[in-house]
């Protein structure tokens, strides 16, 4: 008779109790005494009703941290489906889902309803939140040679912290009869190996049944110093490759980046990454799955220029601190606290000196809008050379300079992690730099604003108005820009082009994934369009195209209106659910 939860839950403690762990190779042999190792906690016998009716007892998610960013959002698209999927299994109240992260922001809330619940645990979120960054930097920024007193000392610490947190998360599994669990990205980019290690540990020793969401991998964008050619730059993840050379640490590190566990399934968000763990690392095919993101028919609704500048009126409400009127902070006054800002972030407008008044909502604003958070990869920077390039392109500025109502924005919707403070300095500096380059008449109409994924102020129902939402956001934009260097996905590409917004974005690394979200292999009307973002300089058919895009509002229907069909075709919501139907079946034919 298989033990339920409760007595694998206790079965765990006792294993991690009674291990030794000196060093990798005893965390390693951990893992291979166990794998495996216990039958589920319920048999189902391949049988797909009585498997649904066990998932729908509940479903956890588990990840670093919950917010805003698109890992987030995405997490509630996958969390809404199963609502639907397993809601007629579950009775009256619908399947209790629960969302067990590091940390919950405060922007949480936006996306995670009020029903869902949420479970903390100390010790489980990433890179820099992850105790300081201290473990991260010692596993991938700092040298540990194998069967050193160093790397030993940080294989006991990892073990602690892991045992700790596969304490804590065993325990509210077995409370509330959780089979199946949902990591995303925990498994994958290793962000923290002790939580990792903690999900592998819990998962093989309660029998528990895991569809493994994998949205970026540590080898997307990374490779040993060994492998780059001279000329070739650095990757920006080739840390995690610093102690290849400790075997005992690596082999341990490839063997739970991601899991290979019998009641485990992989799903990537593109072809490529399944491949690899196909073609490399020797995963069985029918256990590994894509997944594409979904769009809501919200997305796909038609809006007019006059409901465009309500929105674009709402949003000045939030960036004014609600006021009726934004008034800007001076760049250099900007620049000069900025430490201060980022630990207390709440959105400002920047403009070349403090005190100037933009309106967003008049119809002469050019509204570009950056729907990502600020670090180095998304390379918003480069917005400015698009800027400057513009004020340089007859077309384009003889119109903006000699119409004093002409006022430009650049909006960065997300909000800056603590560690990319540098990444912000980077972009303020290219803002400046355009600005320092134009007549003083110039310059005081040009605005960059970061909203900090803020969605409400109490002036909005004050004034009879609605919180922003994810649609409304796009909304605000007459252009949307993503100079992204890589992406697993880009999931602004296809959300821009189910608003109608044409965007400009690059061909970001992996190339196979940017022509795999366009659809540059499908039939002409699934492919999106898109301005690229060239490497270089901006090409003069280029700048007169985006010309055209900012200056006459509504141009493009046919740009428009081809984007949004492309997506309908290929991005809804019943596809989603339809692929995590399939991932339970899959899960359910396997004998207990």
């Amino acid at each position: 008779m298989a033990l339920d939860l409760k007595q694998r839950y206790e079965k765990l403690q006792t294993e991690m109790a009674a291990a030794h762990i000196e060093d990798w190779n005893d965390i390693s042999a951990f893992l291979d005494q166990h794998a495996s190792g216990a039958s589920a906690p319920e048999s189902t016998h391949g049988d797909h009703v009585a498997f649904h009716a066990l998932t729908a007892k509940g479903v956890a998610f588990y990840t670093f941290d919950y917010g805003i960013d698109g890992v987030s959002i995405e997490i509630t698209k996958y969390a809404q489906c199963l609502e639907h999927l397993l809601g007629p299994t579950a009775g009256d109240n619908g399947v209790p889902l629960h969302f067990i992260g590091g940390d919950f922001h405060d922007k949480a809330d936006i996306v995670l309803k009020p029903e869902w619940h949420r479970f903390r645990i100390d010790g489980m979120n990433g890179w820099s939140k992850w105790d300081e960054g201290k473990w991260f930097s010692k596993l991938y920024y700092e040298d540990m040679p194998e069967n050193s007193d160093s790397s030993h000392a940080v294989a006991q610490e990892i073990w602690q912290q892991a045992v700790t947190i596969a304490t804590a998360l065993g325990g509210y599994l077995a409370t509330n009869d959780i089979s199946l669990i949902i990591p995303v990205n925990i498994p994958s980019n290793p962000g923290n190996l002790s939580a990792e290690l903690a999900l592998v540990m819990a998962s093989e020793i309660m029998g528990l049944y895991v569809i493994n969401s994998n949205h970026d991998f540590y080898w997307e964008g990374g490779k040993p110093a060994s492998e780059r050619q001279p000329d070739e730059p650095n990757g920006p993840r080739d840390h995690f490759f610093r102690n290849m050379d400790n075997s005992a640490f690596f082999t341990l590190f490839q063997k739970l980046y991601p899991w290979n566990g019998d009641r485990w399934l992989q799903v990537n968000i593109n072809s490529p990454q399944s491949d690899t763990l196909v073609t490399t690392f020797g995963f069985d095919r029918s256990r590994v799955f894509e997944l594409g993101t979904s769009i809501s028919d919200t997305f796909f609704d038609h809006f007019t220029l006059e409901e465009q500048r309500h929105i674009r009126h709402k949003m000045a409400y939030i960036l004014s601190d609600g006021h009726p009127t934004i008034q800007t902070v001076g760049i250099d006054e900007h620049l000069a606290t900025l430490s201060d800002w980022m630990t207390g972030q709440h959105p400002v407008v920047c403009g070349a000196r403090s005190g100037l008044t933009l309106d967003p909502s008049h119809e002469k604003t050019i509204y570009c809008l950056q729907p990502t958070r600020v670090i180095a990869r998304k390379r918003i920077e480069k917005n400015f050379e698009l800027i400057h390039a513009l004020m340089e392109f007859p077309e384009f500025r003889n119109t903006f300079e000699n119409d004093p109502d002409r006022q430009l924005i650049v909006h960065i919707s997300g909000p800056v992690p603590i560690e990319h403070q540098a990444d912000l300095e980077t972009v303020l500096t290219a803002y400046k730099t355009v600005l320092n380059s134009l007549p003083e008449a110039v310059a005081d109409r040009i605005f960059v604003a970061f909203s900090v994924g803020t969605e409400d102020h109490p002036a909005l129902a004050e004034n009879g108005l609605s919180k922003m939402n994810i649609e409304e956001i796009y909304r605000l934009a007459t252009l949307i820009l993503f100079p992204s260097e890589t992406e697993g996905r880009g999931l602004p590409i296809v959300e821009s082009s189910a608003g109608g917004i044409p965007i400009v974005c690059s061909r970001y690394y992996p190339e196979e994934v940017f022509a795999e979200v366009v659809g540059e292999h499908l039939p002409e009307e699934e492919q999106i369009l898109y301005i690229l973002f060239p490497e270089e300089a901006f090409p003069a058919a280029t700048l007169s195209q985006l010309s055209r895009i900012m200056l006459v509002p509504g141009s493009y229907h046919h740009f428009k209106a081809h984007n949004k069909n492309a997506v309908r075709l290929r991005y809804s919501t019943g596809m989603v659910q339809h692929k995590f139907d399939t991932f339970i079946e899959t899960l359910g034919e396997h004998t207990a």
